[in-house]
């Protein structure tokens, strides 16, 4: 296995330390000269832990003494540069926020807790308010399938680390598909929890209110499941931790409702043809599959969804004061926007939350599963914004971000699992939502499709 342990997840490290077979010394020096080569060509990282050697170090005495801490123990673990980790910036892909950091934010510190070896802080947008990944301070972040196209955001850099093997795994965000489309970008799973299942607190201000939560991005729904095991759990200092509902068992033949489009939306035909694909494995496999609309109303939502970014900066911008000289042009436009928005218009939004709330909580009386795309494009050129046509017809700048944003507005939690690649073997991914608090389900579920599937495949770029 010499030289070959970028290629082992979390969960075929920790097979690897318990037999005796790898050591976190040699694990991370085969990861910085990984980094040293090959984080160039992408722009993964905007940062790498000044103390890696050190934390290698304590993992094996640990390893050595047998007390390793938990199946993460010696993992290398990148974090999403919107997360608080001692001794880094946060810089949220920006200048505002470029004091280093004296503390961890809870997850990060149930992650170092666990033995978790933390890479650094991968590049992300500046506030992670945008679907590509490309700062001022950082630049452009790329996609190891192909590097002229962007891996998506806003955890591209989160993506990107994973799957070029300069990560095990990596914390991201998701606060309006921040993780699942990156994850469908790149060939990964992700999970965007139920809000309060990995609870937060010390963190940098919330623009996105409830709606982002933090999550794992992982090659294989394991380790997904070894992560979210570290990470979920509740906390005083978060009180949506702690009304964890419980979880009927899940039936062996579950009822998915499989919505291909949302309305006239456009969708790239590889992706609807790749989904339709993973929705009949689902089927062959003894579920209960069935194609149709979703059972709630999105248009109130949609109507002011973009809004409630504008609105966060808006509050940053007052209450930060290096906004004014530091923040980007385009983002301090966007809180000059938020500014201007009625408080009457954000109220009522916040009311059409509740009722989206209360639709989708019903929904999940009557389905286990609904499956969706997690994008409705394919990666387009790294540097642009937004793709502006799909399928032929003109697409804003949310036109590829359609099928994620309810879900995080629902609060209910999504598995992104990557399905049947297109014809040119870029990878398409579908995202598998269910009720609040479902998270063991879904993950067994995305394990299932796995088995049945190829499993993970590499990029050539991951293999220079």
């Amino acid at each position: 296995m010499a030289n070959d342990f970028w290629r082992l997840g979390a969960g075929g490290l920790s097979d690897a330390y318990a037999r005796q077979e790898a050591c976190p010394v040699q694990v991370v020096t085969e990861l910085r000269d990984r980094i040293s080569r090959l984080n160039p060509g992408i722009n993964a990282y905007a940062a790498l832990a000044p103390d890696l050697e050190a934390q290698a170090e304590e993992s094996a005495f640990r390893l050595r003494q047998g007390r390793a801490r938990s199946p993460l123990e010696g993992v290398p673990i990148a974090l999403k540069d919107n997360l608080v980790m001692r001794g880094l910036p946060a810089a949220w892909g920006g200048e505002v926020f470029s004091a280093v950091q004296s503390h961890d934010e809870l997850p990060v510190q149930r992650l170092r807790k666990a033995g978790a070896i933390l890479t650094g802080k991968t590049n992300c947008p500046e506030f992670a308010v945008e679907g590509y990944t490309a700062s001022r301070k950082f630049g452009v972040t790329r996609n190891p399938w192909n590097p002229e196209l962007t891996p998506g955001g806003s955890s591209g850099g989160a993506v990107a680390a994973v799957a070029s093997g300069l990560a095990a795994a990596a914390l991201g965000t998701d606060g309006g598909g921040s993780i699942r489309r990156p994850a469908g970008h790149t060939g990964l799973f992700g999970l965007k929890p139920t809000i309060g299942a990995i609870p937060r607190h010390g963190g940098l201000p919330q623009i996105l209110m409830d709606f982002e939560v933090a999550g794992p991005l992982a090659r294989s729904a394991r380790d997904l499941r070894l992560m979210f095991g570290v990470l979920t759990g509740a906390d005083r200092a978060d009180p949506a931790s702690r009304g964890r509902l419980p979880v009927s068992p899940p039936r062996r033949s579950l009822r998915v409702l499989y919505t291909e489009q949302f309305g006239d939306n456009p969708c790239d035909p590889a992706i609807r043809k790749s989904a339709r694909t993973a929705a009949d494995l689902l089927a062959s496999l003894g579920h209960e599959v069935t194609a149709g609309p979703l059972p709630f109303d999105l248009a109130p939502l949609n109507r002011f969804w973009g809004s409630f970014a504008q609105i966060g900066l808006a509050h940053l911008a007052a209450t930060v004061p290096e906004m004014a000289a530091r923040a980007s042009p385009q983002y301090l436009e966007m809180a000059a926007k938020g500014s201007s928005i009625p408080t009457p218009d954000l109220f009522a939004a916040l009311e059409d939350v509740r009722r989206l709330r209360s639709a989708v909580s019903q929904a999940f009386g009557e389905w286990d599963v609904i499956l969706t795309p997690s994008a409705a494009a394919q990666p387009w050129p790294a540097g642009d914004a937004y793709p502006p046509v799909i399928d032929g017809q003109a697409a804003g700048p949310r036109g590829h971000a359609v099928y994620t944003g309810w879900v995080n507005a629902s609060g209910h939690p999504g598995v992104a699992v990557p399905v049947q690649p297109d014809a040119a073997r870029l990878p398409i991914g579908i995202q598998l939502v269910g009720d609040l608090h479902s998270e063991d389900l879904l993950l067994s579920l995305a394990e299932e499709m796995e088995q049945a599937g190829s499993g993970w495949r590499w990029p050539r770029y991951a293999e220079g």
